[in-house]
Formats: structure tokens, C-alpha cells, sequence
């Protein structure tokens, strides 16, 4: 009887401890996405657009790609709807010679304040009503029927220092191992690599975002 009560008291101790290990476990959640899959750690040391600031979300982007215009509404509510402590930024890809004069265009809209207000209007008019919008004369018709006075438009676009914005963001691309568009950068640290819907660029995106909070 002895022997019986003390089997029974080490079941009873063995059960509770069982059940105090099945209790406090809690084995990690999956991140929803792969490293070296849908994105890449870019190596060290973590070039940013900005130097310094707020959590950055870079999306490169060029008005000649058609992706990037099915991407844009998208992406416009996603700047909205980033948490505080975080800015989404717009980088023009110069990736070939049909794509520099809507970097050019991008940078001259910046300098004039009108870049926020025509972007999307830009993607519509090229894509979705096909005005002829390619060369940079094109790109300051575009621009004037938009309020733009046409000549401070391609002064700006030609100018000196929109060639050297121009070199030094390229210079950035190939630091962040860029070679197509949309692609999103976060913090100079993480970029989007392998995603199959623009839906799932945007979940990455935050994903992203949310760790870059979390160790900061």
C-alpha cells in the first residue's frame, strides 16, 4: 500500500509537471516570410535615402513601368496608413536610357512641390488614357496641362544638379542590389526580393516595418 501511494504521489508530481511545461511553452511563430526569399538583409554598414530620421519606406518605382503603375493607388494608401515614426519616400530608377527623363521629371516635380499632386495623374494619363508620354518634351507637355510652367520645368529637369541626384541615387540602387521595379527598401536594411502580388508586396512592406519598430 505504501509502494502504491508513493507510484501515485510521482505520477501526480510527474502529471503537474507535464502539464506546467505544455502550459508555459510557446514555440515561435513562423515569420510569415523567408529571408533570402521574399526579402534580403542588405549587408552592412545600412545605406538609407535619408541619413538620419524616421523608419523609411523607399519605394523605387519609375513612370515607365507599367507595374509600378498598377502599384501606385496601392502604395499611396499604404503611405497613409504607416504608423507613426515612419515616412514613405519615392526613388526614380534611371535603370536604362528610356528611363532617365522620367527621373528627370521626378526630380523637377519634386523642386516645384507638384510631385505629390501629379503622381498619380501621371501614371493614369501614360497608362491608362496612352497620352504619347516618353521623351522629357512630352513629360513638360504633361506637366504644363497639369499648371507647370513648361521652360522652369526643363530647366530643372536638365539641369546639372538633377544629373548628379540622378548618379548619386543610381549609385544607391546598386548599393541596395536593385534591378527591377516596384521594389521596396526599408530602412536601407531590408528590400523586397521574390513577391508575387502586389498585395503581398504591401503585407511584406509592414511586416518589415513592424520589426524595424520593434528594435528601435
Amino acid at each position: 500500500m505504501i509502494k502504491y501511494l508513493a507510484r501515485l504521489r510521482l505520477l501526480t508530481l510527474l502529471g503537474g509537471l507535464l502539464l506546467a511545461s505544455a502550459c508555459t511553452a510557446s514555440p515561435e511563430t513562423p515569420a510569415p516570410f523567408t529571408e533570402g526569399d521574399q526579402y534580403v538583409t542588405l549587408p552592412a554598414p545600412h545605406e538609407r535615402l535619408s541619413p538620419a530620421g524616421k523608419v523609411e519606406v523607399v519605394e523605387v518605382f519609375s513612370y515607365g513601368c507599367v507595374h509600378c503603375a498598377h502599384f501606385a493607388p496601392t502604395a499611396e494608401e499604404l503611405r497613409k496608413s504607416l504608423p507613426k515614426g515612419v515616412e514613405f519616400k519615392l526613388l526614380p530608377a534611371p535603370f536604362n536610357d528610356a528611363w532617365m527623363p522620367f527621373a528627370r521629371a521626378y526630380y523637377a516635380a519634386r523642386q516645384l512641390g507638384v510631385a505629390d499632386r501629379t503622381h498619380l495623374a501621371l501614371f493614369k494619363a501614360k497608362f491608362d488614357d496612352h497620352y504619347p508620354i516618353n521623351t522629357l518634351d512630352e513629360l513638360a507637355d504633361f506637366y504644363a496641362r497639369q499648371g507647370v510652367d513648361r521652360a522652369k520645368f526643363l530647366q530643372i529637369a536638365n539641369s546639372d544638379a538633377a544629373t548628379a541626384q540622378m548618379k548619386k541615387d543610381f549609385d544607391l540602387l546598386q548599393k541596395w542590389q536593385i534591378d527591377g521595379t516596384p521594389t521596396i527598401v526599408v530602412d536601407g536594411k531590408y528590400r523586397s526580393a521574390h513577391v508575387k502580388t502586389l498585395d503581398e508586396l504591401v503585407k511584406l512592406t509592414r511586416w518589415l516595418v513592424d520589426r524595424e519598430l520593434a528594435g528601435k
